[in-house]
């Protein structure tokens, strides 16, 4: 059965909690995203469904930055379907309707050797100033080509509770 990607409904947000908690192996980020729910912090939500069933999940926040822009986190897929282009489906997916929404780019923090496939970009993001700073921080213009270069960002302040 083909894995359908959707937008997140009511419904699926128990799935959603349990998805997120096995695929980091702790309740952190599955708190995230609860709490970016329940702030209005979740712009774009989509699920990843599988014969009936939630098997992955992705959210983008809103962020402060000089332009309109999205924090990509957190993406999750269950342990027994990570490796087979799930995520990758989401991430695509979740880009398109990001630029649908006029967000001009997305930042995300994460391993570059998996997010650059996608084409984000350490030194995109190396002149915006971020508690976030440094290697794991990337930027991915939506049009071409970032609306600036430096600046400060921040994630939604759900993301504080982080530490």
């Amino acid at each position: 059965m083909p894995v359908i990607i959707r937008d997140e409904g009511p419904a699926d947000i128990a799935a959603i909690h349990r998805v997120v908690e096995a695929a980091f192996r702790q309740s952190v980020e599955a708190d995230l995203v609860d709490r970016l729910r329940a702030d209005g912090d979740s712009v774009i939500s989509l699920v990843a469904e599988e014969d009936g069933k939630i098997v992955g999940h992705i959210l983008f926040s809103p962020m402060s930055a000089p332009f309109p822009a999205l924090g990509l986190a957190p993406v999750s897929v269950l342990p027994e379907r990570q490796h087979a282009g799930i995520g990758s489906k989401l991430i695509r997916e979740g880009l398109k309707r990001a630029e649908r929404e006029g967000c001009r780019a997305v930042f995300v923090l994460g391993e570059p050797e998996y997010y650059r496939r996608f084409g984000f970009d350490p030194a995109l993001a190396a002149g915006f100033a971020s508690a976030y700073a440094g290697p794991y921080l990337m930027a991915l213009p939506l049009n071409g080509e970032m609306p600036a270069e430096k600046g400060g960002i921040d994630y939604a302040p759900a993301f504080a509770a982080l530490g």
